[in-house]
């Protein structure tokens, strides 16, 4: 039927449409028939000649292409195979297969913390923020003070993911994140403080891999504070390429503490930029183990192998620190030379010898899941909060600077930035308190939240001005602006999460066939490895067939025939994002196609398709972010700001990529099947970005829900407390001093300013003496809040 679809629709259209239909789109209905039937016949062609083993096939087509692929396929060493076998394909492979299944992510149950969660953050974790004075932590101790340090220990901020039954809190993945973002909006310093023992370090990798006896050893210790743990994996020579560690230890026999040729490791190693490491009492440490003797078994070289190492044990050199950038959290070098440990202080012991990147690739997305996007997230929601009714407290020219269309414009990226952010934050960690392990979106919720923090940053300290450039108790934004940096470098360095991790990884994990090509490539026996490679390579076939079909049909009609859930706009939004990941698809494979092992090297292109796939991510995230919300209309501005911001990222990024392709017959011919009628998408309008500036000017429910968990002191001593204070009191004199505005345009108050105004409008009847009183209440702690702080000349002397 589908193969005569010419034949039935020209007669049809030239009978019924001709004289009904415009000229052009009669033609272009007849070319779509036309196409359709191309695509179906290849389609029918591929799909009935892999559905079983076919000879002349296997002989002619794809015995030659593997062999080129054996040529051009570099092979993968054992650090790039566990790199990319960690964790698991979650959403990401639903963007990559162009036909996300929307329903599977709607069904699942909107996160929510315990009982016990909650009691914890309104309890123990606020009341640590009203202990810490970031100020003095960061100007004048440079550490937390020692109450702190035992508070935290005595309270479990330590062993939030160690389970129960080893004395830790055993919180979700959530309430984790919530933790540090509440902290994060009080000190940067606390918040980093707890996150690591929580994420990359020795307790998750003792409760995956380590022994009984290391569990039950550790586990009680590290939850109950009285073991304060680091993690050194980052050596001076080799940065972001941790496969490169020159670090090394030897397997040899030595005599240690009174017993004879205790098998064990003879260490060398330098590491640097360690946090918690001059204070840590246990020591994590990477390196490369090496058996010249083959005392473990028949290979020399082990690989990247994991050990723990009390920081009193002979030989470790540590206790120095760096000072990164006043944020003034302990971090700092250690190392060692000739140190002789145990074989029983591997992690995990001896079997686990040579599976170190391995272990760490599979810890290390709760670092980049949860702890880096909540850092991110409690900056912006402390911008939204703070800056947002400072824009409605702070006046220029006798107006809020929050009405200014400049000032807007920056409220509003604030706004769509945070929802954004929060958003990708909060369903990340759901999929982790599912199980899943989710490697490649771990790499773009770190990536693109922490990038996220630095424009809502930059943008929060443009509205501020002098009053966020001078340091000082007042001043919110001065070391979280200090700390955008920080969050970007670490758990690998932003530049190199997006051109090489996201895409990638991402590529060979997510595709449903690249991997299955490298498989069979890398498969010994010829016979086994054509069979396998033949079913992979006319299935990816089919893929890209399909997917131009696809793709071409959704941008045609607009993605308007698309079932997806969801109503009226939202609908929309999930027939856009659904059109877009078909084209992604499209992309991905066109760039690995003409390219080959050179998109490695060709940064800018995969950075690109890294940017598309992670806004999907994105837009999903801030869809599914609506849905838990129960969908409230106040909100749809930030949704609306969030979904059009990403759509035309995404479209501008493919438009990058199209440009830039190689092979440009290839990138016509997608040009044309992706944007045949040009460009679709528009950024967020100036009308759109007036309503979410608005909504951070005012309380409100979305306000609300938009900064939801972070910490609000209910003192005016604190100037976030002041800020809250200010701005229910400058909205309720608003209608008073329009009034006076309106009534005394002739009136010039000369000397006596604002006393002056406020008697003449007594004087005259147009107020009284309570509306005299909220203006003089909201004048007085607007002065408060706009204050800045100052000190005496020779104050770094005290």
């Amino acid at each position: 039927m589908m193969s005569r679809l010419p034949y039935i629709a020209l007669p049809v259209l030239l009978l019924f449409g001709a004289d009904q239909i415009p000229l052009p789109w009669f033609l272009l209905i007849l070319a779509a028939a036309l196409e359709l039937t191309f695509f179906w016949r290849g389609y029918v062609l591929l799909h009935a000649s892999t559905s079983g083993e076919h000879p002349l096939r296997m002989r002619w087509i794809s015995e030659p292409v593997l062999r080129i692929f054996k040529r051009i396929i570099p092979s993968m060493s054992p650090t790039e195979k566990e790199a990319l076998e960690a964790g698991t394909v979650w959403w990401d492979g639903e963007l990559f297969s162009g036909r996300p299944r929307w329903r599977k992510l709607r069904q699942q149950a909107a996160p929510r913390l315990s009982a016990e969660e909650e009691a914890f953050l309104n309890g123990p974790v606020d009341e640590l923020c009203a202990m810490i004075d970031d100020w003095k932590i960061t100007h004048e101790d440079y550490d937390l003070p020692p109450e702190v340090w035992q508070f935290m220990k005595e309270h479990g901020f330590f062993g939030m993911i160690i389970p129960r039954s080893f004395g830790g809190l055993e919180f979700s993945a959530l309430a984790h994140s919530e933790v540090v973002l509440r902290i994060a909006t009080r000190s940067v310093t606390a918040a980093v403080t707890v996150m690591v023992p929580n994420s990359l370090g020795p307790a998750k990798l003792l409760m995956e891999y380590g022994t009984d006896t290391q569990r039950n050893h550790y586990l009680p210790r590290l939850a109950r504070g009285e073991e304060i743990p680091c993690f050194a994996l980052t050596s001076p020579q080799a940065g972001s390429d941790a496969g490169a560690i020159p670090d090394y230890g030897i397997v040899c026999k030595q005599d240690f503490n009174g017993e004879k040729d205790v098998l064990g490791i003879r260490l060398t190693w330098e590491k640097r930029y360690i946090t918690l490491g001059p204070v840590a009492t246990l020591l994590g440490l990477a390196f490369k183990l090496y058996d010249p003797d083959r005392l473990l078994g028949d290979k020399e070289d082990l690989g990247i192998t994991l050990a723990l190492i009390p920081t009193d044990h002979p030989g470790v050199d540590i206790g120095r620190r760096h000072l990164p950038l006043n944020i003034m959290f302990m971090n700092g070098p250690n190392s060692g030379k000739d140190v002789f440990i145990p074989m029983d202080w591997l992690i995990g012991g001896a079997e686990r010898a040579g599976q170190g990147w391995r272990m760490l690739m599979e810890c290390l997305a709760d670092g980049r899941s949860i702890s880096l996007p909540a850092l991110g997230c409690g900056a912006g929601k402390l911008a939204s909060r703070a800056v947002g009714a400072y824009g409605r407290i702070r006046r220029q020219f006798k107006i809020p600077i929050g009405r200014f269309e400049g000032v807007q414009e920056a409220l509003a990226r604030i706004a769509g930035y945070t929802y954004l952010m929060d958003s990708a934050r909060i369903l990340t960690a759901n999929a982790l308190d599912r199980g899943e392990k989710p490697s490649v979106i771990s790499a773009i919720v770190k990536y693109h939240i922490t990038e996220g923090m630095r424009t809502v940053v930059n943008d929060a300290m443009d509205i501020l001005g002098g009053a966020g450039i001078c340091l000082g108790p007042r001043n919110l934004m001065g070391r979280v602006y200090q700390a955008v940096p920080i969050a970007i470098t670490v758990e690998g360095a932003n530049i190199l999460t997006r051109t090489m991790i996201i895409f990638g990884q991402g590529a060979v994990r997510a595709h449903p066939h690249i991997l299955k090509l490298m498989e069979a490539v890398s498969v010994e026996d010829h016979d086994e490895s054509l069979r396998k490679f033949d079913i992979a390579l006319f299935g990816h076939i089919r893929f890209v067939f399909t997917n131009l079909l696809r793709t071409f049909s959704y941008a045609i009609t607009s993605s308007v025939f698309i079932f997806t859930p969801g109503r009226g706009r939202v609908r929309r939004y999930f027939q856009h994002l659904t059109r877009m990941s078909s084209a992604f698809a499209l992309l991905a494979d066109a760039a690995i196609a003409t390219l080959g092992g050179s998109l490695k090297r060709r940064e800018r292109l995969s950075g690109r398709l890294a940017d598309i796939l992670s806004h999907l991510y994105l837009a999903t995230a801030a869809l599914q972010r609506y849905h838990n919300d129960d969908s409230p209309k106040e909100d749809l501005p930030l949704l609306r700001w969030s979904i059009e911001h990403s759509l035309f990222t995404i479209q501008d990024r493919a438009n990058q990529i199209l440009q830039n392709l190689p092979n440009r017959p290839v990138a016509w011919v997608l040009r044309w099947c992706i944007f045949p009628f040009g460009r679709w998408f528009s950024p967020p309008s100036d009308k759109l970005g007036h309503q979410v500036a608005e909504l951070l000017l005012s309380p409100s429910a979305t306000r609300d829900r938009l900064t939801r968990g972070i910490y609000i002191p209910s003192s005016t001593d604190q100037q976030m407390g002041r800020i809250e204070d200010a701005l229910v009191k400058v909205i309720t004199a608003e209608h008073v001093e329009r009034k006076l505005r309106k009534e005394l345009r002739d009136f010039n108050p000369q000397y006596n300013g604002l006393e002056a105004w406020l008697a003449e409008g007594i004087k005259r009847k147009i107020i009284d003496e309570n509306d005299a009183q909220l203006v003089r209440d909201a004048e007085a702690a607007r002065r408060e809040v706009i204050a800045v702080d100052d000190f005496p000349i020779d104050f770094a002397k005290e």
